[in-house]
């Protein structure tokens, strides 16, 4: 039978719980993700209270209890919680990575209420591994694909030579989801093409818009992000 936790402990674990979270959440909060320094602060410290309180009540009845019980719903109540941290935005789906840390935050709380430091450290630095030093490797080898909105404006009226365009986009591994083209119009309206392009987000948008007006009598690009 393990000796009762003290007020002292308590104290202690609680206070680890909150610099656990801390950590992870100015990581989240230095990407501007929903759920930031304040809210893995909240979730470590309210897993570290829980998981305190699952040990705490077996030790003061004397019909005991299983400490696994609450802890278990805490597991659970995450699952609601992480989703609020998903968005949907056109095809792509943001937050995932904020969703799991906040999970994760909640394991590392348990841990530390429970009395597992080593656990909780490990924990605590494989994740931040994950969120910072992954990330950064993740985006080299792996880079983002940006959806925007390209408008090629030309100085005349006629039906635009697109060919010079498309193998522009080859070169800089642009792919192009829709083309529509507004032919110019007698009252002054010079012709135009709209393009819906998805672009690594390594790509040199300057570059890109250089090696375009090279390619044709364009008068201005106008670029829109589309999501």
């Amino acid at each position: 039978m393990h000796a009762p936790i003290t007020e002292i402990e308590i104290v202690i674990r609680l206070c680890l719980a909150f610099a656990a979270g801390a950590v992870i959440g100015f990581e989240r909060s230095s990407r501007r993700q929903v759920a930031g320094l304040r809210t893995h602060i909240l979730i470590t410290v309210g897993a570290a209270c829980l998981m305190l309180l699952s040990i705490w009540l077996p030790q003061q009845f004397i019909n005991g209890g299983d400490p696994g019980r609450i802890a278990a719903q805490v597991v659970t109540g995450m699952g609601f919680l992480g989703a609020g941290a998903i968005i949907k935005l056109g095809n792509d789906v943001k937050g995932l990575t904020t969703a799991a840390s906040l999970w994760v935050v909640a394991a590392i709380g348990m841990a530390i209420g429970a009395g597992m430091f080593i656990a909780a450290l490990t924990a605590e630095a494989l994740a931040f591994i994950a969120l910072v030093l992954l990330n950064k490797m993740e985006r080299k080898i792996f880079p983002d694909i940006r959806a925007i909105t390209l408008e090629i404006h030309y100085n005349h009226r006629n039906d635009p030579d697109t060919s010079p365009i498309l193998e522009t986009y080859k070169r800089f591994s642009v792919k192009y989801k829709s083309m529509n083209i507004y032919p110019g119009k007698e009252d002054g309206k010079k012709t135009k093409v709209r393009f819906l392009v998805s672009i690594l987000e390594t790509t040199d948008i300057s570059k890109l818009t250089k090696a375009l007006k090279a390619g044709g009598d364009i008068d201005r690009i106008e670029i829109e992000e589309k999501y």
